[in-house]
């Protein structure tokens, strides 16, 4: 398995970082199949308490082709996070050739009344997007880095 470095980015106080990983024994470069997992952590540094209700992932090959991947929450769950916590999952994705990258976005609401929202409790939740940031999908089979 060979770790890239961390990625970070911050949006309305929560932090999400991501580390990719390529997984060798999952990847047959012969084939065109080149597999990577992916480490994701949400941390939630703002006073409100928050829920991750969808995703949008756009993942790049070395070839410039762009996949939109869309669904509900993360590997199966929408977390809710109160201040001060975190939520760590890892998943992966495969590419037809031996390097890419990864960005995208979460799409947050705002779960509960909050000391910035207490006026908005009676309406419907505040909804605001979380970007995740790019980051890149190397494999020992592809000279230097994509990103």
């Amino acid at each position: 398995m060979v770790m890239t470095r961390e990625y970070a980015q911050a949006t309305h106080g929560i932090n999400v970082r991501v580390a990719a990983f390529y997984l060798e024994d999952q990847s047959e470069p012969d084939a065109g199949r080149f597999v990577w997992a992916y480490r994701v952590t949400i941390e939630n540094r703002s006073q409100r308490t928050i829920q991750l209700l969808r995703r949008t992932w756009r993942i790049t090959d070395a070839r410039g082709r762009t996949f939109l991947v869309e669904g509900e929450g993360v590997v199966g769950a929408q977390p809710v996070l109160e201040p001060g916590e975190a939520f760590e999952y890892t998943s992966g994705t495969p590419l037809e050739t031996p390097s890419g990258f990864m960005t995208g976005q979460y799409h947050m609401i705002v779960h509960g009344p909050g000391p910035a929202i207490a006026q908005l409790a009676a309406e419907a939740p505040e909804a605001f997007d979380v970007a995740i940031p790019a980051f890149s999908l190397d494999s020992p089979h592809q000279p230097g880095r994509v990103h």
